[in-house]
């Protein structure tokens, strides 16, 4: 006997199909305005069945990411540019987010301005400090 979850999961509710018509309005704004967006997957009555055909229908393109920050994060982008499929993982490799982004570029991809103005005084002392290097063995 299956629980109702269980059965459930596995019809189809139209949702994937909504949610490709959303995918492609907010493309097109993105294309004219450059205005992005997210489509939060774990906020919707989603089921298996809807989420499968969703991930068949936008596919897989050529660029995956994977990275360890705070947990285990990965993305790729879909067969379609710039509509990105990203998922975070908790503790036991438990899904805590799951999102659908339309953009150029993952968010968690994007370097914060701190963080590069930072670099850029890291390379510059690195820099200094090797020329310093190079001059000191030169003289010796």
């Amino acid at each position: 006997m299956h629980d109702r979850a269980e059965i459930a999961g596995n019809f189809l509710t139209g949702m994937a199909d909504t949610l490709l018509r959303e995918i492609v309005r907010h493309l097109n704004t993105l294309a004219e305005t450059g205005e992005t967006a997210v489509i939060d997957l774990r906020s919707l009555p989603l089921t298996s069945a809807d989420r499968e055909l969703l991930a068949e229908r936008l596919g897989r393109g050529e660029v995956e990411v994977l990275f360890n920050v705070a947990g285990t994060s990965e993305a790729w982008e879909t067969s379609y540019s710039g509509v990105w499929w990203v998922r975070h993982y908790g503790t036991g490799e438990h899904i805590a987010s799951e999102r659908i982004e339309i953009m150029p570029l993952p968010e968690m991809l994007e370097t914060a301005t701190a963080d590069i103005r930072t670099a850029a005084h890291r390379l510059a002392a690195d820099l200094d400090e090797l020329a310093d290097l190079e001059e000191g063995q030169t003289d010796g």
